[in-house]
């Protein structure tokens, strides 16, 4: 491929530059941003825009926004936070977990074609075109209904040539269920990222999962259960033995999301996750890459996890 999609148009590789692969400007529920935004809090938009600038300021180019339309993904909001940011947004086709009942039965064939229409003339409404896919399992494995949108997401790879991203459950070893499936469906596995795989410090497991041909998505940070200096100790490990080439770490940071009111009544300046990392996407300049240097990561090394690897995968070069 010798461009990609953003929510601005098409860029080429050398624009892609130091490129964060999984977070996301808002996650909601679908339509919530329009019918109930102040359930998000006052001053959405300059929210949003701060967080990507402040990003930008920090060297930070391009983020893979993984909001699919289950998430509340909104094309408006993404295309102004890019417009006045600076940051390149590319966002995703195909589908999270929340599968509602009037979607259950819908055939893989007919999810296919909505993904495909989504990738090859833009999500309704709208010219912007999906830049990657995205399918997802979690503790429960993959589902009846997740597998149909599995399936369907590695057609329209088939169709398009775009790479997969797949938001996986790796202490139930749930790839391992997903790859079989891309298996089945002709995928090229090289064209695969599993993703949150430093939830698990099972080096092992993920040794496997690179051993199949895909990428790591490393991309929760600062996360929860496993610490962020033992994610980080994790990716040390990895690149020791001679993974570096297909490791992408991230955040899975949220900008945006509804802000809950207190037990006593009050109102909390922002949502649970944003207290979780109020870094937001700065945690890995400011703590991670400090870290992996301290382990005797080399600049070389670093340049590959942000800017060679999301290249090689999105372009295949």
């Amino acid at each position: 491929m010798t461009t990609t999609n953003t929510v601005l148009g098409s860029i080429e590789s050398d624009q892609l530059g130091f490129t964060l692969m999984h977070e996301h400007v808002m996650i909601s529920a679908s339509g919530l941003y329009d019918s109930y935004p102040d359930l998000l809090g006052s001053q959405r938009e300059e929210r949003a825009v701060a967080g990507l600038v402040a990003a930008k300021q920090a060297g930070i180019d391009t983020i893979v926004d993984c909001t699919t339309f289950d998430l509340g993904r909104n094309v408006p909001l993404l295309k102004l936070a890019s417009q006045q940011s600076g940051v390149n947004i590319i966002n995703v086709t195909g589908w999270w977990l929340d599968v509602p009942r009037f979607l259950q039965g819908v055939s893989v064939n007919q999810m296919h074609q909505e993904f495909l229409r989504d990738v090859t003339q833009g999500f309704r409404g709208t010219d912007v075109k999906a830049g990657l896919l995205k399918c997802a399992a979690d503790f429960e494995g993959v589902t009846p209904d997740l597998e149909v949108m599995a399936r369907a997401v590695a057609r329209t790879h088939l169709d398009t040539g775009l790479p997969i991203m797949a938001h996986s459950f790796p202490t139930g070893h749930v790839a391992r269920q997903q790859i079989k499936i891309f298996k089945e469906e002709g995928v090229d596995l090289t064209r695969v990222k599993i993703d949150h795989c430093n939830d698990t410090t099972d080096t092992e497991y993920l040794e496997w999962i690179l051993d199949q041909g895909c990428y790591l998505g490393l991309d929760r940070y600062p996360g929860r259960n496993v610490s962020p200096h033992m994610r980080t100790v994790t990716m040390k490990r990895l690149i020791d033995m001679g993974y570096e080439d297909r490791l992408c770490p991230s955040h899975d940071c949220i900008c945006l999301a509804v802000i809950k009111e207190n037990p006593d009544g009050t109102m909390p300046d922002t949502h649970d996750f944003a207290r979780h990392n109020p870094d937001q996407f700065l945690y890995i300049h400011r703590k991670v890459i400090p870290d992996l240097k301290d382990m005797g990561v080399s600049d070389a090394t670093i340049e590959k996890l942000f800017v060679t690897n999301p290249r090689r995968y999105f372009f295949n070069v």
